[in-house]
């Protein structure tokens, strides 16, 4: 089986978040269950730097505004097709907005003209490759099945995962004329949306399937508090929605042999976590002693409700937590959490940023991650946290719900329990989680067998990786009969 994957990141070249780590790990474990898959993602500066010169093999005189190709490369057991388009890509900030962090005006340009390759891609442009499926990831992919919808490939099998309904790529009406579709798709039921037109929604119209990564967050998207306004057009395809956790590379993310970690361990081997933990001390500044520290590795937004952690920082502190936090997001937020750092010296340390290294050393060194969103797809972090012991103290939400086992008297009883869960957006069901973490942490037997329960888990892709190929099948045999 052959499957084209469309997608605006990938790990390990270029990562704002999870989808990143979804787009890279899932190909990997689609190939042990005989899948092949071919990546299409733009050529930002760091994809191009990485990649080794290659013959183009599709070229284009005028895509979107200036000379493209399409070059092949290899990187980490991935198949990769790069759409280099200097005049869509080659800058300098983020893959979708300058240093400051505001969004590229031209950003429907960029990925109207990622979309339109993957579809011409589906439409046999490269010489001896047709996919038999195409598969794109969120709103910046999403257009590949509208072209494909209204072009060559209307037939092909296609799915559209949802890695997060917030972000849905809105335009105003005023791009259609530019983006190369028939006058007929600019509809209801094509790719009009709220008097513009919506790159999510075209994907989310013209997919065969619609999955999301968790069967929570799939059920929480038909509903107007969580639909963001497409809840209407979900519930019409419900028949075609289905929602797959997602699963972690556990190659990459092994505490045994984790080279970011000050010292490697086991579920057999806990003790050497200790030399983690002191590293961690050490780097945000925490002082040393017998109690837990709270880790906090997250983009710093309301989604992700670092607004309720920052209102009951001083009362979690007051009853025995330390907080090692490291993100970016709203100036405010981060502006808020650097006043909690300064205002609880040795209690609370926070590094504004992100760092690849540094997350994989809290994730071995700190006793618990806090994960308070308001509303979570899937979430990597908590399953990171599982995998190294961290014990995850998450927000009764989406993929969270579907991954952690509260610690309630009856799952401690079995031996079940993995983590803590509390009710969203309620500060004061937060700040209980954390002081039943800390109840939990003094009983060292009862910590310690939340730690192996949780490392145990089956968190790889293997179980995820079948569930999409029995969907890939379906979809297949369904447009072969």
């Amino acid at each position: 089986m052959q499957v084209l994957s469309v997608t605006p990141e990938i790990f390990p070249l270029i990562k704002t978040g999870g989808l990143a780590d979804v787009a890279g790990a899932l190909p990997i474990a689609l190939a042990h269950q005989g899948v092949a898959t071919r990546t299409l993602l733009p050529g930002y500066p760091v994809v191009m730097a990485a990649l080794a010169k290659s013959k183009p093999l599709l070229t284009y005189q005028n895509l979107h505004g200036g000379k493209a190709s399409l070059r092949p490369a290899s990187v980490s057991d991935l198949d990769l097709l790069v759409l280099d388009a200097p005049h869509l890509f080659e800058r300098s900030g983020g893959p979708y907005g300058d240093a400051s962090g505001a969004d590229w005006a031209d950003n429907w340009r960029r990925f109207a003209a990622l979309g339109q390759v993957g579809a011409d891609i589906a439409a046999g442009a490269l010489p001896g490759y047709v996919p038999d499926l195409v598969h794109a990831h969120d709103w910046q992919a999403a257009m590949t099945l509208a072209y494909m919808r209204y072009g060559k490939a209307a037939s092909m099998p296609s799915v559209m995962t949802v890695h997060n309904l917030a972000f849905q790529g809105r335009f105003p009406a005023t791009i259609f004329p530019e983006l190369g579709l028939p006058d007929s798709a600019m509809t209801l039921d094509g790719v009009e949306y709220y008097g513009g037109v919506g790159f999510l929604k075209a994907g989310l119209q013209a997919a065969s399937a619609i999955t999301t990564v968790s069967p929570t967050y799939a059920q929480e998207i038909r509903t107007p508090a969580f639909g963001m306004g497409l809840d209407g057009l979900i519930n019409l395809r419900a028949a075609d929605l289905a929602g797959i956790v997602n699963g972690i590379d556990v190659d990459i993310w092994n505490p045994a042999t984790d080279r970011h970690l000050a010292a490697n361990f086991s579920a057999k081997t806990l003790k050497p976590r200790a030399i983690n933990k002191r590293a961690v001390e050490e780097r945000f500044q925490l002082d040393h002693d017998s109690g837990p520290v709270f880790c906090v590795v997250s983009r710093l937004t309301w989604q992700k409700g670092m607004d309720i952690l920052n209102s009951i920082l001083d009362e979690a502190v007051a009853a025995g937590a330390r907080f090692a936090i490291l993100g970016a997001g709203d100036a405010a937020l981060e502006g808020a959490l650097l006043a909690a750092a300064a205002r609880h010296r040795g209690r609370v340390g926070t590094v504004i940023g992100y760092d690849e290294q540094l997350s994989h050393l809290m994730q071995g060194g700190c006793d618990a991650i806090v994960i308070p969103s308001r509303f979570e797809p899937c979430g990597l972090t908590q399953l990171y946290g599982l995998r190294y012991g961290c014990v995850p103290i998450v927000a009764r939400t989406g993929g969270l719900a579907d991954t952690i086992i509260d610690a309630n008297e009856a799952a401690l009883s079995a031996a079940v329990a993995s983590g803590f869960q509390f009710a969203p957006e309620n500060g004061d069901a937060f700040l209980h989680a954390i002081r039943r973490a800390i109840a939990a942490y003094a009983e060292r037997p009862t910590w310690a067998a939340l730690q192996r329960q949780g490392m145990k888990s089956d968190l790889s892709w293997e179980r995820s990786a079948e569930k999409y190929v029995q969907l890939y099948r379906s979809l297949i045999m369904k447009k072969a009969a």
